[in-house]
């Protein structure tokens, strides 16, 4: 392990003391995924800061009263990692949690790397580094103590924010101490000791988020509350059509409208991922913007997108399926002959639809810009990716623009891509006042990044001892060559790949001008239905138990065959899906299923995503008219070592269980001439309180280290929904939503 050490100079430290008002600041001591790397031995030791660097306070603060404030240098999309990331550094820290204020962090990448949502990255890439910084910091306090006292630092021991020598009956709260332990020099960061998990008090126990009371009382916490003086209010209209520009628009009028300040025609480029060709409309209420916007008269240059529809691709990709793949992502064994050989073949086609985010604030950005400088607000997921995109939009550095992290109002994927920020920078650049940009919620649903549909086509083989010795699938995507569009790949590697001894998975891609991007568990959020819907179908040809169908399957793992060009398949651990399986079948009395009335049934699935194992059980009764309501979920996931907040982590799940049971039910983006057809929620329903079932979640606590929780547990709920309604009815579901299926049986 590759030593890391920070010596940082007596004389920075007591100059942030002195800002701190007599307090202790404990620095952000290092980069985290340098640190995480340097530790890990895969990078060489950092290099030591200057005496004046700023980062000494960039983490933690400690006042002479006892207070501990903790930056959460994430953006809060409603994950809880606002929350969590502070519990860790809190932990080692030894305070107790009631002495903690945590404050949100602006962009700052020099202080807080990685300052990003998405991914369910913040917990494997924090879990030491955070650790770290409270660790050191309670080094510190220790050590000031120990020159207090004049006893050895190893003699001391600490609880809830107090130092102890028990040997003397002496103690010192950390406020007490601080002024002092901010001459004491860090320590060694590669050896400083950490906590055994068993003595964790925070870690571990159910904490509120640090927001919860100034959500339900309306305090502004959220971009669309933002105000600044002399603030004014924006609207940028775009072509309906993605990446269309204006030929025309009746500006003049415009103007002349009550509360318009400005109306201009923004040419924007052919990045649909940045600012595109639109007209600006500011004024002195969102109103009135809203309400000239009515009046816009716009003549556009729609451009080629505008000849693709939902219905072209599904015509192409059985084009695309009457032939072989254009290419093969991953191969192994001799499918054909295997497959010719197996006495139950299975071959069906499955797809998946367009779907928006709808997150439930719409886009919005605040932008002021003075003297050349540019002051932001937004409630972004990347947002030193959204700071690269406006200062290269507006030809200016990026040290010129501050960007102040907002809490989202929901994410989901949606604002990883940053449209909504260059746009809002344009209009404050060129109008010449503080704007806040606020889309409509129409616009939201229609000029999203959403995620992408997807064609698959199955074959499969099973043996007479009710092995799956062969499988074949071709999926057709979008892309051009051999390169994907954004969000709609797929890994060569994808299970059953190396559960399967004769394995084939080949792709097709045609071209796409519709913008898509990451939605919550991006790509598994489509692959799990088709591919843990197959797995079913073989397993009820077969006349088997699917859950032991997929017990037999997780046993046949198959070393890759190393292939040249061909990725190694990602890593998949049996035994680790294999237990979250066994657990979520005892937990939903899976053997009692058979006593189920007609019209109800359950169905099963398991997926392994970002870096999460879950297994889920549905259980969903069907009327004979076809009307579905899901019962209940049982979910089991496996997420390492500890689960940092359970009730974060358990309404993470819970949610995302609920956001799959409504992509299952009725949501779907239909493109017809180069556009979205729905543009409301009436349209693109979200799940409603009354057919929201009990979600029954339990942990397997494996020894990994812990990952993260926003994401893994949705892709299984799709196909067990799915599932439980081919065991209710007999109807096998291959397309998705459900609300274009008659499921009436009798």
């Amino acid at each position: 392990m590759t030593p890391l050490t920070l010596p940082v100079s007596r004389r920075a430290f007591l100059r942030v003391s002195a800002l701190a008002g007599g307090g202790l600041l404990v620095a952000g001591l290092f980069d985290t995924e340098d640190a995480a790397a340097a530790l890990r031995g895969e990078r060489g030791p950092l290099a030591v800061p200057p005496a004046d660097d700023p980062r000494l306070g960039a983490y933690v603060s400690i006042t002479p009263d006892g207070i501990v404030t903790i930056v959460g240098k994430n953006p809060e999309i409603g994950q809880g990692v606002k929350t969590m990331l502070p519990m860790l550094i809190a932990e080692e820290l030894d305070v107790a949690w009631s002495q903690v204020r945590v404050e949100q962090a602006k962009l700052d990448p020099d202080n807080y790397p990685r300052q990003s949502a998405g991914g369910s990255t913040a917990t494997p890439t924090n879990w030491l580094p955070m650790r770290q910084v409270g660790a050191a910091a309670r080094a510190m306090i220790v050590g000031a103590a120990a020159q207090r006292w004049n006893v050895p630092a190893a003699d001391c021991t600490t609880e809830a924010g107090v130092v102890h020598h028990r040997a003397s009956n002496r103690s010192a709260t950390y406020g007490e101490l601080a002024t002092a332990a901010a001459s004491i020099a860090p320590p060694d960061l590669a050896k400083v000791p950490l906590k055994d998990p068993k003595t964790f008090r925070i870690i571990g126990q159910f904490t509120r988020g640090v927001d919860n009371h100034a959500i339900v009382t309306g305090k502004p916490l959220f971009g669309i509350d933002v105000t600044r003086p002399n603030m004014h209010y924006a609207s940028f209209v775009k072509c309906p059509v993605f990446g269309g520009k204006v030929a025309s628009a009746n500006l003049d009028a415009i103007k002349a409208l009550p509360g318009v300040t400005h109306a201009f025609v923004v040419e924007g480029g052919d990045n649909l991922a940045g600012l595109l060709g639109g007209v600006a409309i500011v004024g002195d209420s969102w109103w009135k913007v809203q309400n000239a916007k009515k009046q816009l008269k716009v003549t556009w240059n729609e451009g080629p997108t505008a000849t693709q529809s939902t219905e072209a691709f599904a015509k192409k990709a059985a084009e695309f399926f009457a032939g072989p793949p254009q290419r093969t992502l991953y191969r192994d064994g001799d499918v054909a002959a295997a497959m010719a050989s197996a006495p139950v073949t299975v071959e069906a086609e499955y797809s998946y639809p367009f779907i928006a985010h709808a997150a439930l604030e719409p886009q919005n950005c605040t932008a002021e810009y003075v003297n050349g400088k540019l002051e932001m607000w937004a409630p972004s997921q990347s947002p030193q990716n959204g700071r690269a995109l406006v200062a290269s939009t507006l030809g200016m550095p990026a040290e010129d623009i501050t960007v102040h992290i907002t809490r989202s109002g929901g994410g989901f994927g949606r604002r990883l891509n940053n449209d909504y920020m260059v746009e809002a920078a344009w209009i404050a650049k060129e109008a010449g006042v503080p704007v806040k940009l606020l889309w409509t919620r129409e616009e939201d649903f229609q000029h999203d990044f959403y995620r992408p549909g997807g064609f698959h086509k199955f074959r499969g083989g099973v043996d007479a001892d009710g092995r799956l010795v062969a499988w074949d699938g071709h999926f057709v995507s979008f892309g051009e060559g051999e390169r994907f569009a954004q969000a709609a790949n797929i890994s060569g590697g994808e299970f059953p790949a190396m559960f399967v001894p004769n394995y084939h998975l080949g792709a097709s891609v045609m071209p796409l001008g519709v913008p898509t991007g990451f939605l919550r568990a991006p790509g598994s959020n489509g692959l799990a239905f088709v591919f843990q819907s197959f797995i079913d179908e073989l397993a009820h040809a077969t006349k088997r138990d699917p859950i032991a169908f997929r017990r037999q399957l997780l046993s046949q793992y198959v070393a890759p065959t190393p292939v040249a060009g061909q990725p190694a398949p990602q890593a998949f651990s049996a035994d680790r899906m294999q237990a979250v399986l066994d657990l979520v079948e005892a937990k939903s009395g899976w053997a009692n299923r058979g006593s189920l009335p007609k019209g109800t049934g359950m169905g099963v699935a398991f997926h392994f995503s970002h870096r999460g194992y879950f297994a889920e059980v549905a259980q969903v009764t069907v009327s004979k008219a076809g009307a579905v309501r899901v019962d209940k979920v049982w979910v089991a996931g496996d997420v390492g070592s500890q689960v940092i907040n359970p009730s974060g982590a358990e309404q993470q799940v819970q949610g995302s269980v609920l956001d799959g049971i409504a992509q299952v039910l009725a949501q779907e983006i239909t493109i017809k001439n180069g556009r979205a057809v729905e543009d409301a929620f009436r349209e693109f329903p979200l799940l409603r309180m009354n057919q929201s079932p009990p979600v029954e979640v339990h942990w397997h606590l494996s020894d990994n280290a812990p990952t993260g929780m926003g994401e893994p547990a949705l892709p299984p709920v799709v196909p067990a929904v799915t599932n439980a309604i081919f065991a209710a009815t007999g109807k096998r579901i291959r397309s998705l939503p459900l609300s274009k299926h008659d499921l009436s049986w009798s």
